[in-house]
């Protein structure tokens, strides 16, 4: 029985058995996904398990979600949209730039305001009824950036006074807002929770969200992504458990 197949014959009859296993690596690919600014490290450690788990590699472009999305409507090669909100995904499947029904929202967003200086914040946030105690304010842009509008509710709610609105400074997307707190050119800012939630230093008033809008934020698959399996794979890898779990560390809710 033996001398029916040598080694060679045996050999290719088993890598033909396994081939159905090896396929889905080898047909890996690369997907582009437009992520807003807020999402950068919850996201950067998504596409490291989702490669892990898929073998699919997800480039990221960061920005704010309205630059972003003008981008996306002049045809920039994006597959996929994480914004920061839930109004520019619905705009890019009324303008037909996105896939009808993919929608989602995969995180709901927190605002803090928070400085290096440890002695600054207070837990109700009442420096800003201070301004003789700093320069600068700094928030995100509110015209491109959910975050920064975010922020102008707040402000508005608890009626800050006009000689703190003169010092706000505006970023062009919550990462810019960061480095400017970050860097002390600004002595504190609204910024958003998963940007600080692992700092140990400095202070922070996680503002109650009573005080904004839900930042509810949303994702949907693009039209040039409608036929790319690995955009599609990141659509449903950001609904499981594994990519949950990440999010809620960065002290985003999750539906």
């Amino acid at each position: 029985m033996s001398s029916l197949l040598n080694k060679p014959a045996l050999w290719s009859l088993i890598a033909l058995a396994l081939s159905p296993l090896v396929a889905p690596q080898s047909e890996a690919a690369e997907t582009k996904i437009a992520v807003a600014a807020n999402f950068t490290s919850a996201a950067k450690e998504i596409a490291a398990a989702f490669k892990d788990e898929t073998g699919h590699d997800a480039k990221l472009s960061f920005g704010s979600t309205g630059k972003l999305f003008a981008q996306i409507v002049n045809g920039a090669p994006f597959t996929v949209f994480l914004a920061a909100d839930q109004a520019r995904p619905i705009k890019a499947e009324q303008e037909g730039a996105a896939v009808a029904g993919s929608r989602f929202t995969y995180a709901t967003g927190r605002i803090v305001l928070f400085s290096q200086d440890a002695e600054l914040v207070d837990g109700e946030g009442a420096v800003l009824q201070s301004p003789d105690r700093f320069d600068r304010l700094a928030i995100a842009n509110p015209a491109t950036a959910p975050y920064g509008a975010a922020a102008m509710e707040v402000i508005e709610a608890l009626a800050v006074p006009v000689a703190t609105q003169d010092k706000i400074v505006r970023g062009d997307s919550i990462s810019q807002t960061h480095q400017f707190v970050a860097s002390g050119n600004a002595q504190l800012g609204f910024l958003a929770l998963s940007q600080v939630i692992n700092l140990d230093q400095g202070s922070q008033w996680v503002v109650p969200t009573a005080l904004y809008t839900p930042i509810r934020q949303d994702a949907v698959l693009l039209k040039t992504g409608a036929d790319d399996e690995a955009a599609k794979a990141f659509m449903i890898f950001l609904k499981g458990d594994r990519a949950k779990d990440i999010i809620r560390s960065f002290g985003y809710g999750v539906e």
